[in-house]
């Protein structure tokens, strides 16, 4: 094989499975009116708040992208209320026509990275479009470059009517999200899910469960597994601040999920695990008996190999755990779940930026390991 048809190889597979078959996209409704329209650039507006933003648990917020209810100010502690105000595992999906689309959107920081996250991630928005075969493609996504943005994200589209979905930034919260087409295309809402697949994944957890340090937001795990699952997914990362706490437990127990998926143990040591995990899920149970709930054990340090500290720690931590699931299921709570950390995140060292959080391969690799888990839970359910 020549090296030209090598090189040719990953090109044409990725053709096949991304672009080149779209069937026209059904809408749910009559075309959407936009909230303007720019006369300079025939540039037709829509708020994401008229079309339906995915991934927000309650209504009753103090600021319409929170991710937690306006009563939990002065309950939660004030870190985890900060936090709230990322838009993490907030989309919006939406139908349109148009070959170009563009992305306007204000941020509530003017921070726009960190030092080990790129700011496509911190502080983007991330497009996705819908194959004829019910897979989701990446397609552009929106580099920040000041606290109000607006830009281009993909022009000269083949034309068709197809369905997309754009994620909100991970770590920085956003005031408005606005998506612009051409005056002379058309935009709707996308169609409701499937039935029985309406209710969404619930993740409660820690920095990485928000998305550190994925490259943009639509490659965190609970991205991933929100798209192979064709579930909405509710994130509840709070960096450093997943800690298990009954006052964050009972909001959570307020949600209608499909499966909670309870993964603070990267925030929370053996005596606090001890103390938190029983009362966390008997929390749930009482509010929903049947719900399944996933707990999941801490990823392993990238370089606990050769460091005795966090060996300690992930032995002590993931040991209490394991105790608190063995006691709940011999008391019969049903529909209790486990999943092991070690290989979440591969076994070669190369799936973080700095040991503890996962880089895009990380994440994907994560997303393995959950969905194998996740996937037959949601089958049983189904049936």
């Amino acid at each position: 094989m020549t090296f030209k048809k090598l090189l040719r190889m990953p090109i044409i597979a990725s053709l096949l499975v991304c672009g080149a078959q779209f069937q026209t996209a059904s809408a749910a409704d009559q075309p959407l009116t936009p909230s303007s329209v720019d006369e300079k650039d025939k540039t037709q507006w829509f708020d994401i708040k008229n079309i339906g933003v995915e991934g927000k648990g309650w209504a009753d917020t103090e600021a319409f992208f929170d991710r937690l209810p306006a009563k939990a100010k002065g309950v939660v502690r004030p870190p985890v209320w900060s936090l709230s105000k990322h838009s993490a595992g907030m989309a919006v999906r939406f139908v349109t026509d148009a070959t170009t689309i563009k992305a306007k959107w204000k941020l509530t920081s003017a921070s726009l990275a960190l030092p080990h996250m790129a700011g496509t991630g911190v502080s983007g928005v991330d497009l996705y479009v819908k194959t004829d075969t019910e897979k989701w493609c990446w397609l552009a996504v929106g580099k920040p470059t000041r606290q109000e943005n607006i830009l281009t994200l993909i022009s000269d589209l083949i034309p068709g009517t197809r369905e997309y979905f754009l994620y909100l930034p991970l770590y920085n919260g956003v005031t408005s999200v606005e998506i612009g087409i051409p005056e002379s295309s058309q935009l709707w809402k996308a169609p409701p899910r499937e039935s029985g697949k309406n209710k969404p994944l619930v993740f409660w957890g820690t920095s990485i469960t928000q998305g550190g340090c994925a490259s943009r937001p639509g490659m965190v795990h609970t991205a991933i597994l929100g798209r192979r699952l064709n579930r909405p997914v509710i994130n509840l990362g709070f960096s450093g601040n997943g800690r298990m706490e009954p006052e964050v437990a009972k909001l959570v127990a307020e949600l209608d999920a499909s499966v909670f998926i309870m993964d603070c143990l990267p925030n929370v040591k053996a005596d606090v695990v001890a103390k938190e995990t029983e009362p966390l899920v008997k929390t749930l149970r009482a509010a929903h008996p049947e719900t399944p709930i996933l707990l999941v054990e801490d990823r392993t340090y990238s370089n606990a190999y050769l460091k005795k500290s966090s060996q300690k720690r992930h032995r002590t931590s993931r040991q209490a755990l394991r105790e608190a699931y063995e006691r709940l299921k011999k008391e019969g709570v049903k529909n209790l779940y486990y999943l092991e950390g070690d290989g979440l995140l591969g076994e070669d060292t190369e799936g973080t930026v700095d040991s503890s959080h996962p880089t895009d391969l990380g994440f994907f690799r994560q997303a393995d390991a959950f969905e194998k888990v996740l996937k037959p839970i949601l089958e049983q359910q189904s049936n």
